[in-house]
C-alpha cells in the first residue's frame, strides 16, 4: 500500500513518534509517506531526525518529509492527524493564571471550564483553516483524525463548519478500562468487556463484564476502595461512582473541573485530590507537567535520538486509536473502539447535534457506531450541562461574538459555582485581551474590552491556587529519575 498521512502539530515530538511507530507496526504500511508540518521549524527538524532514524534502523522504504508550509504537507493526503496546541504554553499559562484571579482553580483546563473554552476559541479558527486546505488539496475523501483538545469543540467545528469527514480520538476510555481490570484482579483488559459512552472526558462505563460475569456498582466500589493506590489517588472519582452508580473514564483531576461540586471551595479541594502526580488534581498540574516535559526533551534530545535507533517492537504497539483505524479502513481487519462523532441518534438522551464518545466498529466502509444507547439519567444530565457550554463556545468562536463567549463561560458548571456574572464578564475581557494574538475573530472586540478593564471595579486577587507546585529544574528531574531507577 502507498498513501500519504499528514500530521499537523508534528512538533509534539513524543506523541508524533508514538503515532508513527504504531502505524508502522502494520506490515502493509511500510511504503507510505508521512508529511510533518508545524509552525516551529526547530521542533520539526528534531522530530524528523528521530523518525528518519527509526526508518533507517528498521530498513524501511517509508518516506518522511517536513515543512512549515501546511498546505504543501496536506497535498494528496488520505489521512490528516492533528495534534496542535494553538498558542503553545504561553497562551496555556494564561488559561490557568487568569481564572485563578477570580477563584477558579483548574487542574488541566483544556476541555471546558474557563481555560478549555478559551483554548477552543484559539483552536477553532485554525481547525477551519485546516479543513479548507483539506477540501482543496487533499484526497477527495480525506479523513481528519483530531487528537487536539478541546476534543468535542474542535471536532464539532470541523464537522459542522469545516465540512470534512472527522473523528475525534482520545485514550481516556482505554486508561479507565485498565484501572477497572486491575482492581478486579484481571490479568489484562482482554478479560474485560465493556460499553463506555457519553462525551469526551465524561464517558461512563455503563456495562461491565469480567470473563462474561456482570460487574455491579457495589463490587466495583469495594474493589476500588480496597486498592492500595487508586483508593488514595481517585477519591473524587470513587465518590462519583458511589453516587452515580457508574465509573467515569476521566482522571481524578480532569473530572474534578467538569463538575460544580469538588473544586469550588479552596479548603475543600485538597480533600478530594492527591498530589502524588499532577493528573490527580494539582492546580495547573498539566501546565507544569507540559513545561517540564518540553524542557526535559530540549535538554535530553541526544538520548531521544539514540533511542530511535532501536527496532520497532510490534508487541509494544500502543492502544491509541489512530493506527488501528487506519488498519481497519485499509485492510478490512475490523477494529472496535470508542470514537468522538456527531450524535445523530447514537445516544438517545443526549442532543442530536452534540459530539459524543461511544463504541463503534471500523472496516472498509468506515466508522460504524453502535446506536440506541441510553445513559443513566445523572450521567446524561452532567453531559448535557457540558454540551450546552460546548455548543455556545463553538458558535462564539465561529461568529466572534464576545457576549456569547461570556455566556458560554458563565454557564460552565465550575465557573458558575465559583464566580459572579460581573466576575465572569471581566475575566473573559481579560483573557481575550491577553490572548488577542491568537484570537483574530475577536480583534474588533479587544479595544472595548481593554477600555472596560481600565475602569472596572471588580476586585481580583493574586492566588496560586489550592495545590500549586513549582516547575522543577532539569537537575531536579534528573535526580528524581535517578532515584526512581535506583529504587526500581
Amino acid at each position: 500500500m502507498s498513501f500519504k498521512i499528514a500530521i499537523i502539530g508534528a512538533g509534539s515530538v513524543g506523541f508524533t513518534k508514538k503515532l508513527f511507530t504504531d502505524i508502522l507496526c502494520v506490515p502493509e504500511f511500510k511504503d507510505i509517506e508521512f508529511a510533518l508540518t508545524d509552525v516551529s521549524e526547530h521542533n520539526l527538524q528534531m522530530i524528523k531526525a528521530i523518525l528518519d532514524r527509526i526508518v533507517e534502523a528498521n530498513r524501511l522504504p517509508t518516506r518522511v518529509t517536513a515543512t512549515t508550509d501546511r498546505r504543501k504537507a496536506l497535498e494528496g493526503a488520505r489521512y490528516v492527524i492533528s495534534c496542535v496546541r494553538v498558542g503553545g504554553l504561553e497562551a496555556y499559562a494564561d488559561d490557568i493564571r487568569i481564572p485563578l484571579k477570580y477563584g477558579i482553580d483548574q487542574c488541566v483546563g483544556d476541555t471546558i471550564c474557563a481555560g478549555g473554552i478559551l483554548y477552543g476559541q484559539r483552536n477553532i479558527p485554525v481547525i477551519l483553516d485546516f479543513c479548507k486546505d483539506m477540501r482543496e488539496v487533499a484526497e477527495t475523501n480525506v479523513k481528519f483524525l483530531n487528537y487536539a483538545n478541546p476534543m468535542a469543540m474542535n471536532t464539532w467545528a470541523a464537522i459542522e463548519y469545516g465540512k470534512v469527514d472527522t473523528v475525534g480520538l482520545c485514550h481516556g476510555v482505554q486508561h479507565g478500562a485498565e484501572q477497572i481490570a486491575e482492581v478486579l484482579g484481571a490479568k489484562s483488559t482482554q478479560e474485560l468487556d465493556y460499553v463506555c459512552s457519553g462525551i469526551n472526558h465524561q464517558t461512563w462505563f455503563i456495562g461491565l463484564r469480567l470473563n462474561g460475569r456482570s460487574i455491579g456498582k457495589d463490587e466495583l466500589v469495594a474493589a476500588f476502595e480496597a486498592h492500595p493506590v487508586y483508593s488514595r489517588q481517585e477519591k473524587l472519582r470513587i465518590d462519583v461512582l458511589k453516587r452515580f452508580g457508574v465509573y467515569s473514564t476521566e482522571s481524578n483531576g480532569h473530572l474534578s473541573e467538569y463538575l460544580p461540586w469538588y473544586r469550588k471551595r479552596p479548603d475543600e479541594i485538597t480533600r478530594w485530590i492527591d498530589m502524588s502526580d499532577w493528573i490527580h488534581g494539582e492546580t495547573g498540574g498539566y501546565l507544569r507537567y507540559s513545561t517540564e516535559t518540553r524542557n526535559w526533551f530540549e535538554t535530553e534530545y541526544p538520548q531521544f535520538l539514540e533511542a530511535a535507533s532501536k527496532p520497532i517492537d510490534r508487541e509494544k504497539r500502543s492502544n491509541e486509536h489512530a493506527s488501528h483505524i487506519l488498519e481497519a479502513l485499509e485492510t478490512n481487519r475490523v477494529y472496535r473502539g470508542h470514537f468522538n462523532v456527531k450524535n445523530n441518534g447514537v445516544i438517545t438522551n443526549l442532543p442530536q447535534d452534540a459530539i459524543i464518545e461511544s463504541p463503534g466498529f471500523v472496516d472498509r466502509f468506515g466508522i460504524n457506531m453502535a446506536a440506541g444507547i441510553t445513559l443513566p439519567e445523572a450521567c446524561a444530565a452532567t453531559c448535557i450541562a457540558s454540551i450546552n457550554v460546548q455548543r455556545m463556545s463553538v458558535h462564539a468562536a465561529i461568529s466572534g461574538d464576545i457576549d456569547l463567549l461570556k455566556l458560554a463561560v458563565l454557564h460552565d458548571p465550575l465557573v458558575g459555582a465559583v464566580s459572579t456574572p460581573e466576575e465572569v464578564w471581566q475575566m473573559v475581557d481579560e483573557m481575550v485581551v491577553a490572548q488577542a494574538a491568537w484570537l483574530p475573530q475577536y480583534a474588533h472586540a479587544v479595544p472595548a474590552a481593554r477600555e472596560r478593564l481600565s475602569t472596572s471595579q471588580v476586585k481580583t486577587r493574586e492566588w496560586a491556587g489550592a495545590a500549586r507546585r513549582s516547575v522543577r529544574s532539569i537537575e531536579e528531574l534528573r535526580a528524581e529519575k535517578a532515584a526512581l531507577k535506583q529504587a526500581g
